[in-house]
């Protein structure tokens, strides 16, 4: 399945899709150091773009989809800093980065796919430079089967070739990244919940931290690239 039109649809046409994402973005965008050079690979809306110029991050951001970096270009001023590519092949030079943030990325890749993208963030980030990310946790692809009206093709809703463990993170970042956490957790943006659906959320936190998760979680990993 080519993701590029699934993509450029959501990131362009219909944003509103990734409203759901602030509260993991701003718990990631508080992960980068307060004066540090971070490259955020995947934009959806801007998000955390938005987020970390408020913070006073100094933000660079790539993505495969060309309106949407133009979009960025034109809303924050990025200019440069926004570029068009794919993670598999970072046009940054080497040691450019305190932090690369990758969030719900990877399980949009093939396995081959993975090992080239963890390659290529070890290589822009400083000796001692963190990765940062998230990814879905256990999912059942089969679940978000559907199926094309017009070819009869079916694909995953939201073209995720991946499912994840925290077991299986650790192990593809291990060769790259000397693992710093990893954790299973849902994300709610308490401001937007009223007192039923914080109280729900506040037991679903309370229920991860004793180990027990449920559905609609996230597996958070930070990890460091060793120093020579």
């Amino acid at each position: 399945m080519n993701q590029s039109f699934v993509w450029d649809y959501y990131q362009n046409e219909a944003p509103e899709v990734f409203e759901g994402s602030v509260a993991r973005l701003r718990y990631l965008a508080k992960k980068v150091k307060s004066r540090g050079k971070v490259l955020n690979i995947g934009v959806g809306a801007g998000i955390f773009e938005e987020l970390a110029i408020k913070r006073r991050l100094d933000v660079y951001s790539l993505d495969p989809d060309k309106r949407a970096i133009a979009s960025l270009r034109h809303h924050f001023g990025m200019n440069e800093k926004a570029k068009v590519g794919y993670s598999q092949e970072i046009p940054f030079p080497d040691d450019s980065f305190d932090a690369v943030v990758i969030s719900e990325v990877i399980e949009h890749l093939s396995d081959e796919a993975i090992e080239q993208t963890l390659k290529e963030i070890s290589r822009v980030l400083f000796f001692g430079g963190h990765i940062i990310g998230t990814v879905p946790a256990r999912e059942n692809l089969a679940e978000q089967l559907v199926v094309c009206p017009k070819c009869g093709q079916r694909f995953h809703r939201w073209g995720h070739l991946q499912s994840f463990d925290s077991k299986r993170i650790a192990t593809i970042l291990s060769p790259y990244f000397q693992i710093g956490k990893i954790v299973e957790r849902p994300f709610f943006n308490w401001t937007a919940l009223n007192w039923k659906g914080r109280s729900q959320g506040f037991v679903k936190l309370l229920l991860c931290y004793f180990g027990i998760h449920g559905g609609n979680e996230n597996i958070m990993f930070v990890a460091t690239k060793p120093c020579k």
